[in-house]
């Protein structure tokens, strides 16, 4: 799945812990979740250090091609 949150300006503790409940959800029926954020929200998910664990992606191109590269 891919969910798309390029045009958002911010994410507070509750969307951050609301994400990793969905990457959660994803992982335990077989699936992953790519992220495509903004630099911003990019900005805020490091700073807490989820940047890898929520699969953070630039582009929907390239959230489409590390589907297709876990495949």
């Amino acid at each position: 799945m891919i969910l798309v949150l390029s045009q958002i300006d911010f994410i507070d503790s509750s969307g951050l812990g609301a994400l990793v409940q969905l990457v959660k959800k994803a992982q335990t029926a077989g699936g992953s979740l790519q992220i495509v954020t903004n630099a911003r929200v990019t900005q805020t998910v490091k700073l807490v250090r989820l940047e890898k664990f929520l699969s953070l992606q630039p582009s929907v191109e390239a959230a489409i091609e590390n589907i297709k590269d876990k495949d």
